[in-house]
């Protein structure tokens, strides 16, 4: 079940808090919230899971950014949230797409116990001229069925800025990830068994790399 937006607003200061509020904002079963005014892009053109990404920072100026098709900008909403017992979910607003902009690639969905800024991965399909403190993404609240164990990661609970990857502390803390596929399970997408008769004798190999 979604929450109205009247239920957003009951919620204010117990399970939910949206800071800075503007009533303005909030929708019959959302809240839009804001674009800051400074992204990051990577420097890379190639980047590797396993090691920290170079960024650089473009601020956007009072008249404007034009982002360039085919390139991720990481972004942040001007908002701060906080959520318990709920599950938020970040969604672009309809009038934002509707000119090509995507503002998350795969990460729009939240977790209950959440802290800090959303991070926004924009990608737009044209040419796009963007400008910070534009209404441009909406958070929604989901009920959640059963006990709840809220989110406590170390990556990105309590963050300030923008964030970019850091997938790569999960390689330092696990090594066993950044082993190597073997041939056999490169040429299956990744599969752990191999077919007998393809290079191999048919038993069943994977024990051999935990990824």
């Amino acid at each position: 079940m979604i929450l109205s937006g009247n239920e957003i607003h009951k919620q204010l200061g117990t399970n939910i808090r949206i800071e800075p509020f503007d009533e303005r904002q909030l929708n019959p079963n959302s809240y839009n919230l804001r674009l800051h005014d400074e992204l990051l892009v990577y420097e890379d053109l190639e980047l590797d899971m396993r090691r920290p990404a170079k960024y650089r920072r473009l601020p956007i100026p009072p008249e404007g950014l034009v982002l360039q098709p085919n390139r991720l900008y990481l972004g942040r909403t001007v908002e701060r949230t906080e959520t318990h017992n709920y599950v938020p979910m970040l969604e672009g607003r309809s009038s934002i797409g509707r000119l090509g902009l995507f503002v998350h690639v795969t990460a729009g969905f939240g977790d209950a116990g959440f802290c800090g800024f959303w991070t926004l991965e924009m990608f737009a399909v044209y040419p796009i001229r963007i400008y910070a403190g534009v209404e441009i993404a909406q958070i929604f609240y989901h009920t959640v069925e059963g006990d709840v164990t809220e989110y406590r990661s170390d990556k990105y609970q309590h963050n300030r800025d923008i964030q970019p990857s850091l997938l790569f502390k999960e390689f330092i803390r696990d090594p066993q990830r950044a082993l190597p596929l073997e041939a056999g399970d490169r040429e299956n997408g990744g599969s752990r068994e191999r077919e007998s008769g393809s290079g191999g004798d048919g038993r069943n190999r994977a024990g051999e790399h935990d990824r």
